[in-house]
């Protein structure tokens, strides 16, 4: 499939477009009303006008018929590629524009900038020095353990508050 280069596209639009304005000249003249201030004028003055009527030639269209839509619309992506690809250089660089909210709420497209250029400046920064990542995964830590002593306590303190079955943790 050929492509066209820009200045064959620009020759093909310009002469389509002086096809259309001779096509747009060559139609039926139409009839225009002429002032009475006007028609008194001198006729050197003034252009010869058709007297055909622009009703007298429009043709009109045969019946319509609309068709019943069908049962079920079609989906255009009901088909999943059944071909899973992982993580490229492209996919894992790549993020989506934001969304002119997204921008508004930022303070614009200046502020966003110079928010994202010292954040890249910080990075570069932290790598240089050796430092940990700003943004770490959370490390959940282990429940706390009772002593014994504690435990006895805290079991005494249900039995005194009335609890119906008080059974010491293990």
């Amino acid at each position: 499939m050929a492509v066209a280069r820009r200045g064959t596209q620009g020759a093909l639009l310009a002469s389509l477009l002086l096809a259309g304005i001779a096509q747009a000249q060559q139609a039926a003249p139409v009839a225009v009303p002429v002032p009475a201030a006007v028609a008194d004028a001198p006729a050197a003055t003034t252009a010869p006008v058709s007297t055909t009527l622009p009703q007298d030639n429009v043709t009109t269209l045969g019946e319509v018929r609309a068709l019943k839509p069908e049962d079920e619309p079609l989906d255009l992506y009901r088909f999943k590629n059944p071909v899973k690809f992982g993580d490229n250089r492209f996919s894992r660089d790549w993020s989506e524009p934001p969304s002119p909210e997204q921008v508004s709420m930022g303070g614009g497209y200046i502020m966003m900038g110079v928010v994202k250029g010292v954040m890249a400046a910080a990075k570069g920064v932290n790598k240089l020095t050796g430092g940990p990542a700003q943004i770490q995964a959370a490390v959940a830590r282990p429940p706390p353990e009772l002593s014994a002593e504690q435990q006895q306590r805290a079991l005494r303190f249900s039995e005194e508050q009335g609890a119906a079955d008080p059974s010491p943790v293990k």
